[in-house]
């Protein structure tokens, strides 16, 4: 879907992006950075909005540097920042974006129509968009990239703004566009936690280096930690588990068991019958996307 080589892109003496190089293949992608880690300029580069200082990139097997109008003939893209015109509805708007990437009227209607259904405004279609909400101005924006059936969304920071109730909303229509709609999704965030729920890959970014460049499930991979609770103070399995050579760690009435040793699953089993306890859960740790930066920090 994108390849870029050696990207690189500096604004004066300010290096946005320095040469980065990756690929990314159909499927739910997120760009991981924090702000000012140059997600936004590496999106305008793919559409052909920016052009590169040096290096290449290509989107759709088609170079931004000499090819934006088809590109963006393909692509859909949702700004990071709020672009509504106030005093116009959502249907106007995305109708005008659809007519605006090469659809008939009529067939923009449909389509604006299906689309917004989608996104859930339908009922507020006709309202002007300057009385709505952050979380329906999104929702429109999604709308407006969705419209012509692009083959590749660009989502620059979709959940900016959102309360938490929004973002699990707009990380669930993500998820649909890939799922159901079958178009492959950059989405954009600073926050690791929402882009591990919806994303197949990641490509993390910082201060314009490319840091980590992987599948989601290989970054969040099960750890040799499973997290024990029970349903009574935990001191007495904690006790009986150390006795019995496990090592394990209390995290308040949490136990974290290491079971390098398969046999441990065993021990933790036995320990907890002959106390009498009640197993409530027992639970394999993952690796958690925020580890990707604490380790680099670390190494730094």
């Amino acid at each position: 879907m994108i390849r870029t080589e050696g990207l690189t892109k500096r604004f004066g003496r300010v290096t946005a992006l320095d040469d980065l190089t990756f690929t990314v293949e159909p499927g739910i992608t997120g760009l991981v950075g924090a702000n000012g880690a140059g997600k936004s300029t590496m999106l305008k580069i793919l559409l052909g909005l920016l052009p590169a200082t040096s290096g290449t990139a290509g989107v759709l097997g088609l170079d931004v540097a000499t090819e934006g109008p088809a590109i963006r003939e393909r692509v859909g893209y949702m700004p990071e920042h709020d672009c509504l015109p106030p005093d116009v509805t959502a249907t106007e708007f995305v109708v005008h974006m659809a007519r605006m990437s090469g659809l008939p009227a009529t067939a923009a209607r449909e389509r604006t129509a299906d689309i917004l259904r989608h996104v859930g405004t339908y009922e507020e279609r006709y309202r002007p968009m300057g009385g709505y909400s952050t979380g329906m101005k999104q929702r429109i924006k999604l709308a407006q990239a969705l419209v012509h059936d692009p083959g590749l969304v660009l989502l620059d920071e979709p959940t900016n703004g959102l309360d938490p109730a929004g973002r699990d909303d707009m990380l669930e229509l993500i998820r649909r566009i890939g799922s159901e709609f079958g178009i492959s999704v950059i989405v954009t965030s600073h926050l690791l936690g929402e882009l591990e729920r919806v994303c197949d890959g990641i490509v993390v970014i910082d201060g314009g280096r490319l840091l980590k460049h992987s599948t989601t499930a290989s970054v969040t991979a099960a750890t040799p930690v499973v997290t024990v609770e029970v349903d009574d103070d935990p001191a007495a399995l904690l006790a009986r588990l150390s006795g019995r050579g496990v090592t394990v760690r209390a995290d308040g009435r949490l136990l974290h068991v290491d079971v390098t040793d398969e046999s441990a699953y065993d021990v933790v089993r036995d320990s907890v019958a002959a106390l009498g306890l009640g197993l409530v859960r027992m639970e394999r740790q993952r690796h958690r996307m925020t580890e990707i930066f604490t380790a680099e920090e670390q190494h730094v």
